[in-house]
């Protein structure tokens, strides 16, 4: 089976890549994350997985696309729904681009992180799924997430501390009583 692999950073690639590989799916990955902020943050993330991509030799394809303006235009007014118009965003491409390359199936990384809203990742790659026409693999790769973390480590890769959005930047530093 071909997969293309919507990668949201290095860390989060690891298990879910290697899980799939070992299964025998071919997998591809798809860079496309408008979502991080700032342009350090976007850059450190986009080196990482581009390390990752040669060690794993990964054929990834990149729509390097640092979208500030447009994910604040999308988001600012209404925050609490910033993660659904995020994954949609990326999941959308995702898909495109798997119907367009031939894979038989997408999914994403961002099923292995324990601080992602899985559910409503799921609901929206499987509209996605009927929108393209090409499957959605919703598996639960969070059970693989520390042990992804700690070989992500062992390879190298810039380690963030938040998921990606200026939003969530603020909510990971911002003492707890200033929210």
């Amino acid at each position: 089976m071909k997969v293309l692999a919507h990668i949201c950073c290095a860390n989060c690639a690891v298990y879910p890549v290697m899980t799939m590989k070992r299964r025998g799916a071919e997998v591809r990955g798809f860079w496309f994350n408008p979502n991080i902020h700032p342009f350090t943050e976007y850059s450190n993330r986009l080196g990482s997985m581009k390390k990752l991509d040669v060690m794993w030799e990964l054929d990834t394809l990149y729509r390097d696309e640092y979208g500030l303006r447009e994910f604040l235009k999308n988001t600012a007014a209404e925050q609490a729904r910033r993660c659904e118009y995020c994954y949609m965003v990326r999941l959308d491409a995702a898909a495109s681009a798997a119907k367009s390359t031939g894979a038989d199936a997408f999914t994403t990384t961002l099923l292995v992180s324990p601080y992602q809203k899985q559910g409503l990742i799921i609901e929206i790659g499987r509209v996605m799924q009927d929108r393209h026409d090409v499957e959605f693999l919703a598996e639960d790769f969070r059970p693989g997430f520390r042990e992804g973390r700690r070989m992500a480590r062992d390879m190298g890769f810039y380690n963030q501390k938040y998921c990606g959005c200026i939003f969530s930047e603020e909510e990971r530093y911002l003492p707890s009583e200033g929210r």
